[in-house]
């Protein structure tokens, strides 16, 4: 009997060790974004003010149209969101003079899930890939400072990623189950008629 209790303990020790939640890609339909190119938030034009100045915010589509939500104010770059979480960067000029070019774009603090990652997609239009990182659970960084286009309307796409579900550390699992076997064995022993 105590062989069959270590043995199931065992099992669900292995079982939940196991486990591993997978990142998914990230809904952004109807998310409303906030931009900014090289910190300055009019230095990117948004689509739902007509790529005019005074407005760093744009909706995606919920009908899933299709469109550029910003433009760098400059002129150099193009950038749009999906409803699947896909964004592509697409460069205006194809000579990009040497310089600083750093784009945040944040999705709110209500987002529906928290952004964990980057998968790159396709990075066929550049050389030099593009530094993707986070800021924050909700809002991310492209740094294009060093990328060079193989040609004028050259880009890359990428997907978001949602933050993994946290699992809980498989040593910790094991040691508290480790403890409880040893727990329960113990009391077994006490209780037991000693003859």
């Amino acid at each position: 009997m105590k062989t069959k209790i270590i043995l199931e303990t065992l099992v669900l020790a292995a079982a939940l060790t196991a486990t591993q939640a997978g990142a998914a890609p990230i809904s952004l339909q109807g998310t409303t974004i906030a931009g900014t190119y090289n910190g300055a938030a009019s230095g990117i034009l948004a689509l739902d003010n007509n790529f005019q100045p005074g407005s760093n915010t744009s909706t995606i589509d919920p009908n899933g149209w299709e469109e550029l939500e910003f433009f760098t104010a400059d002129a150099l770059f193009g950038i749009d969101f999906s409803n699947a979480g896909q964004f592509t960067v697409y460069s205006n000029a194809f000579i990009t003079v040497p310089g600083d070019y750093r784009l945040v774009f944040d999705f709110g603090a209500g987002l529906g899930q928290r952004i964990g990652g980057f998968t790159l997609l396709d990075t066929s239009g550049i050389d030099n890939l593009p530094v993707l990182s986070m800021v924050n659970d909700h809002t991310i960084a492209i740094d294009l400072s060093h990328v060079t286009w193989n040609s004028e309307f050259g880009s890359f796409s990428a997907q978001l990623d949602a933050a993994a579900a946290s699992v809980p550390e498989p040593g910790s699992i094991g040691l508290a189950l480790a403890g409880l076997t040893g727990f329960a064995l113990s009391r077994r022993r006490k209780s037991t008629p000693q003859g």
